[in-house]
């Protein structure tokens, strides 16, 4: 092997000068030149792994895993999602694989090999396209809705696709009234069918102190009153034509206690909750269900409401016991953990 090292500056006959060629060989060897900065090609940004976030759920009770690995693209431009279960023998199931954006959403069933796709578009500042398609049953629905000039107004109309009968919502401050066509059968003849036209809608406006609210849907009616403030909470409520009645109650004695009532005057079955909460991190829950006659008590570690990622460790915890009224020796201890990392 030669040696690399310059010729021996002892010889008194010069070294001829190098050739054209000679050079261009010798640039050829040179060290390599540094990468370019990223700053100079922005595109090379993107080329850069995505975080990925994984949340993994388990349940006592039913013994299984729910999971969840997504991660954002292009920027935050869309979100891709894969979920699934697996039980304690590490089985796989209902995985769902998804991709979301601002206009369009696409899942995939990997187990019923059926997708999904939701698409909305903004046509003009008053004006929105919405669509639903299940691929699998060949059915969906393409909605338009329009802003109307007044503020809060806005009219909606819907059609199954690819047969169906349309169906018109009109929504403004006070609630929203819906109208659809259907086809309903005679009870002499079973086979013959008559077009009648549903309507269904919400009313709600605020009287005192509270606000009142009439529900009809499916050929009932449901009233309903509910006065809130600072303690106290009253919710009356009764449904027509069954004249199905009940009442909840809350009261705060505390920014950390409260109480919850509810009582069913049509079936005399009656649930209460009393909750008691430990700073932002702790919150102790206990009630009795008359219904299926079984009290039980809650203590979670960690915002019960709120997302894994603002609680410490971005873990939550809760612990359940149950205690059947007619067998006290049945009663059982359980628990669920949901547990986020960044990856």
């Amino acid at each position: 092997m030669a040696d690399p090292s310059p010729q021996n500056p002892s010889l008194t006959t010069p070294p001829p000068s190098p050739s054209p060629t000679l050079q261009s060989s010798s640039s050829e060897l040179s060290p390599p030149s540094p990468p370019p900065n990223s700053s100079t090609f922005p595109f090379l940004k993107s080329l850069n792994r995505p975080k990925l976030r994984v949340t993994s759920e388990f349940d006592s009770d039913s013994l299984l895993f729910f999971n969840k690995v997504s991660c954002k693209l292009f920027d935050n431009l869309a979100k891709l999602k894969l979920s699934f279960q697996n039980n304690s023998q590490r089985e796989v199931s209902q995985p769902q694989l998804s991709l979301t954006s601002k206009h369009l959403s696409v899942q995939y069933d990997l187990e019923e090999k059926n997708t999904f796709v939701k698409s909305s578009v903004d046509i003009g500042p008053r004006l929105q396209l919405r669509a639903l398609h299940n691929v699998k049953a060949q059915q969906g629905e393409i909605a338009m809705e329009a802003n109307l000039p007044e503020p809060g107004y806005s009219l909606e109309l819907a059609s199954p696709v690819p047969i169906g009968y349309p169906r018109a919502t009109l929504k403004f401050p006070l609630g929203e009234i819906s109208v659809q066509e259907k086809d309903e059968a005679e009870e002499e003849e079973v086979e013959k069918k008559n077009r009648v036209l549903s309507v269904n809608g919400i009313l709600k406006r605020k009287i005192m102190s509270g606000v009142c609210s009439a529900l009809y849907t499916d050929e009932e009616l449901r009233l309903k009153y509910a006065y809130k403030d600072d303690a106290l909470s009253f919710i009356p409520s009764i449904s027509l034509p069954s004249n199905a009645a009940s009442l909840a109650f809350k009261r705060r004695f505390s920014p950390s206690d409260k109480l919850s009532y509810w009582y069913n005057f049509d079936s005399n079955m009656w649930s209460a909750v009393y909750k008691r909460t430990y700073g932002k991190d702790y919150k102790f829950k206990a009630g009795y269900d008359s219904d299926v006659r079984l009290g039980w008590a809650s203590l979670w570690v960690g915002d019960e409401a709120g997302k894994v990622k603002t609680t410490p460790m971005k873990m939550k915890v809760q612990f359940m016991l149950q205690v059947p009224q007619d067998d006290i020796k049945t009663s059982v201890l359980m628990f669920r953990v949901k547990k986020r990392w960044d990856i």
